[in-house]
């Protein structure tokens, strides 16, 4: 039995009806005239919680002594993605950056790391009725076999990083990573995607860092571990905190990483308001990015009713289904609904003039891109999941279980809040008593 089975269960279990045969007939006619009937409705069918597994002990047991004090943080965070591992009920999940949270200070936003010495892992998950148990874990780290950390790279150009009650600065880490997406290759390495480069993680099937790709430019000097600046220098104006969240991988081996959010092209003020972002094909054959696209998202309204601000709109989550179709995540932390895209050739617009961030208007600040010939993919919706009862919120991995059933993950953020509540007294965590949750969802009509 693994270590870190443990902890409170909950179970949430679908009801099926049985139906007489003569009914069914009788039936049948009025289901096929009524789509909107509750058995033509996507449904929760299984939730299973993962059990409270203290951090220090989960993060120093693979790597001795790098935690010191969890501060009554237990595992979570595993939510960045999910990918199925090959066998039934087994899933690769990765963790973000490690507990972080927020605390104003003197009117002014700081970013605190309450257990700094975490470090991101790649874990191994199996789901068995209620429970999702931790097979097996990976830490991520640098070619000396060091932690690469959760803490941000670069001063001025990531958020400074804080102590739990946000009153000590802590140090920035060259290495370190804020991991979202998960794929894994056929040779059993493992490709992330990371939120402060924003780049492309290539890590050994071991989780030590092979490479890294970073946007031309960047400057990232101090690693151990080989950085290559590969991709597109527009990317140098992601938005803090809203870097590279979602990972495909194509059945040719390609990759398609999604940004998470806008470019702030010119400005903050345009990336908060667009609603265009851009996904990006990588071939690793080549080290290279061969393809971009724009993606353009459903009003913030449509996609979270009640919710007027744009800025809230991520894509957190991109499955490969086949061929160059791609399912894509449009979320905010309360609501997600997933669309299905193909990746049109005659729709690349990399190394053209929405790369030159001297454009004006850029591609972030039109209303209309396809009316000022941006050929922006075309989308169909498959599911809202913000009315599928029992889907959590903050849903940031997807994965495809079958034809009819994808497995989702939330984000718990490790239990976490902002705000000087956030810890006791004594430095405890406060939990904001949201648990880790995988939920399959069926879906009547498949992809």
């Amino acid at each position: 039995m693994s270590p870190y089975a443990a902890g409170r269960r909950r179970v949430h279990r679908s009801v099926a009806a049985v139906v007489p045969l003569a009914v069914a007939a009788a039936l049948l006619s009025a289901r096929s005239a009524d789509a909107s009937a509750p058995a033509a409705q996507a449904q929760v069918v299984r939730t299973a919680t993962l059990g409270d597994v203290p951090l220090g002990t989960f993060s120093n047991g693979l790597l001795p002594g790098s935690v010191a004090d969890d501060r009554g943080v237990d595992l979570g965070g595993i939510g960045s993605d999910i990918y199925p591992a090959g066998r039934k009920g087994e899933f690769w999940t990765v963790t973000d950056r490690g507990p972080n949270g927020q605390i104003k200070v003197n009117g002014s936003k700081r970013r605190t790391f309450p257990v700094p010495g975490f470090d991101p892992a790649i874990v191994r998950i199996k789901v068995t009725g209620d429970t999702v148990r931790v097979l097996r874990a990976l830490p991520i780290t640098t070619s000396s076999g060091k932690p690469v950390t959760g803490l941000p790279n670069q001063a001025g150009r990531d958020e400074a990083p804080y102590s739990y009650d946000a009153r000590t600065a802590l140090s920035y880490d060259p290495n370190g990573l804020d991991t979202e997406g998960i794929v894994r290759a056929a040779d059993g390495s493992f490709w992330l995607v990371d939120e402060y480069g924003p780049s492309l993680v290539h890590v050994s099937a071991r989780g030590e860092v092979l490479t890294r790709y970073v946007p031309r430019g960047l400057g990232l000097t101090g690693t151990d571990y080989p950085v290559v600046e590969a991709l597109p220098p527009v990317l140098l104006h992601r938005k803090i905190n809203r870097g590279f969240e979602g990972l495909a991988q194509l059945p040719g081996g390609d990759l398609v990483i999604a940004l998470q959010s806008p470019l702030s092209l010119p400005d903050t003020d345009a990336g908060a308001a667009s609603l265009t972002t851009r996904l990006l094909r990588f071939s690793p054959k080549r080290k290279a990015v061969t393809a971009e696209y724009a993606y353009r998202f459903d009003p913030v309204g449509v996609v979270d009713p009640g919710e007027d601000d744009t800025s809230e709109l991520k894509i957190s989550s991109v499955v490969a289904v086949g061929g160059d179709r791609l399912l894509v995540e449009e979320r905010t932390d309360r609501a997600a609904r997933l669309q299905v895209v193909r990746l049109d050739r005659k729709a690349d617009i990399l190394g053209g003039r929405w790369d030159d961030d001297t454009t004006s208007p850029s591609l972030e600040q039109l209303t209309d891109p396809a009316g000022s010939g941006v050929p922006v993919l075309a989308k169909r919706l498959v599911v809202d999941l913000g009315k599928v009862a029992g889907v959590p919120g903050k849903i940031e991995g997807v994965a495809r279980v079958d034809h009819d059933t994808l497995a989702l993950i939330n984000d718990n953020d490790f239990g976490m809040t902002d705000g000087t509540g956030a810890f006791d007294a004594q430095g405890r965590l406060v939990d904001s008593g949201i648990e880790t949750k995988v939920v399959y969802v069926r879906l009547p009509r498949g992809i």
